[in-house]
């Protein structure tokens, strides 16, 4: 290493140059990074470069399209993943468990629920935690936790990946709804076999081709086919089209209650439902769980919202 290298990297915080490479290598790109850590990309070009003048080694080949890791660079990334932990961990036991925590907390969330349900415990958690931040993000597919830099997400739905971590939050029960203008005779049907000749929505994230409902008393199942006049993967996209009397929905009980209340929707077969969905909070492994994300999950938990029936 040269005498200017070691004087630029004795100015420099020599955790930052890592975590700015490690960075680089989890989100694929310089500019991801940068947009992940704040910054800009020329600052994160700069980084990566004085880590490699101060390490005097190439990490990173890079091209128009794409990024890849040199042999001194997998050693250096997988090297940096394990000084970052420690240095954490370290903070963590010098600060005391019970230190507040402070910075970005990055969560994704599902449409639905995230606009909605979880704004209010997401609200405690920053009430209680005013040095935090968090960057609040909705969609509803599960994330790659670890190269998208997610600290955690909001998943409805079953977690089969089995790298991850799930806590399970609850469960969100489904009940069935039509417009009323949509049952031509008026008489509200009773039961699943009454269901099949009508026109349907499909929430296809859930269900597409078939429909399967159980009877609260008797635990009876019943499975019917239907061809969806719309699929969509949007919750308040099934509900508004079920209140314009396009078909009938299967949905979250907690999304239909203020038009089943206002009358704009009916509930249909009222003593069947299909199986609620499971609500897991889903982390990725590791030795050390930041407070940041550890006090989260605490307030989620605390403060889970009334509609996730059960556990």
């Amino acid at each position: 290493m040269t005498t200017s290298a070691l004087s630029a990297a004795a100015g420099t915080d020599r955790m930052l140059l890592i975590e700015t490479f490690v960075r680089i290598v989890e989100a694929g790109s310089l500019s991801a990074a940068a947009a992940q850590m704040g910054g800009t990309q020329p600052t994160v070009s700069r980084r990566l470069q004085l880590l490699e003048r101060t390490l005097g080694v190439r990490l990173l080949q890079r091209s128009t399209h794409a990024i890849r890791l040199t042999e001194d660079g997998q050693r250096c990334y997988e090297r940096g993943k394990e000084l970052i932990a420690t240095w954490q961990s370290f903070e963590s036991e010098v600060r005391g468990a019970g230190d507040e925590p402070a910075g970005m907390l990055r969560v994704v969330a599902p449409h639905a629920f995230g606009q909605d349900k979880f704004v209010e415990p997401l609200a405690k958690y920053l009430h209680r935690y005013p040095n935090m931040r968090v960057e609040w993000l909705l969609h509803d597919r599960m994330p790659d936790l670890i190269a998208e830099n997610v600290d955690c997400a909001i998943r409805v739905g079953a977690v089969t990946d089995p790298s991850v971590i799930a806590v399970k939050l609850g469960v969100v029960p489904r009940i069935v709804v039509a417009s009323p203008a949509l049952l031509q005779d008026g008489r509200l049907p009773q039961h699943p076999s009454e269901l099949a000749h009508l026109p349907w929505l499909a929430l296809r994230t859930f269900y597409r081709t078939e429909v399967s409902l159980t009877h609260c008393g008797s635990g009876q199942t019943e499975r019917f086919g239907i061809q969806p006049r719309l699929s969509t993967d949007g919750l308040h996209a099934l509900r508004n089209a079920a209140v314009l009397g396009l078909g009938v929905a299967l949905g979250s009980a907690w999304a239909m209650t203020d038009d089943l209340a206002a009358g704009r929707l009916a509930h249909l077969a009222p003593q069947w439902q299909a199986d609620p969905l499971p609500v897991f909070l889903v982390y990725a492994p590791s030795r050390f769980q930041p407070a940041r994300l550890r006090r989260f999950i605490e307030i989620m938990r605390e403060h889970l919202p009334a509609e996730l029936a059960g556990t």
